[in-house]
Order: C-alpha cells, then sequence, then structure tokens
C-alpha cells in the first residue's frame, strides 16, 4: 500500500516535470497526486469507477485549493494530480485483446475504459461547479481573487 502510494507520488511528480510546471510546484504535484490514489484504494471495493470519480473529486479540489493559495492556474495541479487515475492499463488490454482476436474481454476493458474516463471527466465538472469564492473562503485569502 505505501509503495503504491509512493510510485503515485512519484509518477506525479515526474509527470509535473513532463508536463512543463514551475520547479516550485514538483512537491504539490506530488503530493496531489499521492491523496488522489489513497482516495482511490478507500474506494476500490466498490469498483474503479466509483473509486476513479471519488479520487478525482479529491484531487480536483485539492488542485483548485492548491491553485488559490500559490496564486497559479489550477491546471499546473489538475493536470499533473490526474495522471495516476488514467485508466491506462484498461486502453492497453483492450488494444492486447483485439489484436489476439479474443473480443469478448477486449470488449469488457473497453467498456471499463470508458466507465473510468467518464467518471474522471464528471469528477471535474462537479468540482468546477463550486463557485470559485468557495474556494478563495476555503484558503482563508478572502481578499485575493484567483
Amino acid at each position: 500500500m505505501i509503495t503504491e502510494i509512493l510510485a503515485a507520488a512519484a509518477g506525479t511528480f515526474a509527470f509535473s516535470v513532463l508536463f512543463g510546471a514551475p520547479r516550485k510546484y514538483y512537491p504539490y504535484c506530488g503530493a496531489i497526486g499521492a491523496c488522489g490514489w489513497i482516495v482511490y484504494m478507500v474506494f476500490e471495493g466498490f469498483g474503479a469507477a466509483l473509486a476513479s470519480l471519488a479520487a478525482t473529486i479529491a484531487v480536483v479540489l485539492l488542485s483548485r485549493l492548491t491553485a488559490i493559495r500559490e496564486k497559479c492556474p489550477v491546471t499546473v495541479f489538475l493536470i499533473s494530480g490526474i495522471f495516476p487515475l488514467v485508466p491506462g492499463s484498461y486502453v492497453y488490454w483492450t488494444s492486447y485483446y483485439l489484436v489476439t482476436n479474443q473480443i469478448h474481454l477486449a470488449a469488457a476493458n473497453g467498456y471499463m475504459a470508458i466507465k473510468i474516463a467518464f467518471a474522471i471527466v464528471l469528477g471535474i465538472v462537479f468540482v468546477f461547479e463550486v463557485p470559485q469564492k468557495v474556494f478563495v473562503v476555503l484558503t482563508g485569502n478572502g481578499k485575493h481573487s484567483a
């Protein structure tokens, strides 16, 4: 479990470097990715799609709060933080099963990849519907707008 969390933090940190985030935000990106993975593991027993939704909501909340606190665009943290939640293995196995003519397994993995991608999109949309003022108040930056 600790290894998975550290891997999520390291992967998110590395992706923030690749994404071109400013150096001072690397630790925040890694921490947000690790927190998202912790939430995913907590909800994993309810299925990958629901776990991805819950983790995405956590990542977007933390990204918005950190963006206001650090006075920078939310995408710096959001794009990096979502990285561990992307259903890459499902897409890989879908392609593999298609190539090996195992259509039933390809369909099952492809459907799960779509469900997870949709859950990620819904999580982002849900949190971005919360007014910016709420996050400004939560961070204590009431006199500043982001």
